[in-house]
């Protein structure tokens, strides 16, 4: 799944969200903690995060994810790829777009983004080699009861702290919220993160790709 970090600790994205989905309960109208703005944190390159150096123009990787969640997956090729924000956008709407049809877990989504060339080479190769040491928590099996997916909205947070930009590293952050909807009729709570972004490019007139994603 997608690496991510929270203040003090590295985790991942799969873990972040299945700690979320626990903590929400098998209901699902149970509240589920509000994002809160900070900081970016600054990209150090521990556990499965990507360092600076690593942070270069990827080509797309082969497929080796397990099926096509409902609406479909997006690539780089679609969007404005030397827009930074447009990337971001896209990356993230694939990283939390979740089918429990095809998905064992929340990284399932993830590696689909690595698939389809969203991320830098060595960032994909991360979240490729990430296992989950947990399963996703009660709420995901509800989810796959329902035989549930999601949709994905993002809204722009900035934050002064961010880096500025340079010709090659951005930092973008978005609050992303993704709300599960079931085959059967059934709607689930949404669950909302803050997501910090990071991209890179070898040059100015290269496309952007994510090499760092970090949540709260």
């Amino acid at each position: 799944m997608t690496p991510f970090r929270t203040r003090g600790t590295t985790v991942t994205a799969a873990t972040v969200l299945a700690l979320a989905l626990a903590l929400g309960g098998c209901g699902s109208g149970a509240e589920q903690p509000a994002p809160t703005r900070s900081s970016a944190p600054a990209a150090t390159g521990t556990g499965p995060y990507p360092t600076p150096s690593d942070a270069g123009e990827a080509a797309p990787l082969p497929p080796g994810s397990k099926g096509t969640p409902r609406g479909g997956v997006t690539g780089p090729g679609d969007v404005g790829r030397k827009s930074a924000d447009a990337v971001g956008q896209g990356a993230l709407t694939v990283m939390w777009t979740f089918d429990t049809t095809i998905d064992s877990g929340p990284g399932d989504a993830s590696v689909r983004a690595a698939d389809a060339g969203w991320l830098t080479q060595a960032y994909a190769a991360r979240v490729r080699e990430h296992q989950p040491r947990s399963d996703p928590g009660a709420q995901w099996r509800e989810w796959a009861v329902h035989r549930a997916s999601t949709t994905v909205t993002l809204e722009k947070a900035e934050d002064a702290a961010i880096p500025a930009e340079t010709d090659t590293e951005a930092w973008r952050q978005w609050a992303v919220t993704a709300s599960p909807q079931g085959r059967d009729g059934w709607t689930g709570e949404p669950t909302t993160v803050v997501a910090f972004v990071r991209l890179a490019r070898t040059a100015a007139d290269e496309a952007w790709r994510v090499a760092d994603v970090t949540v709260q």
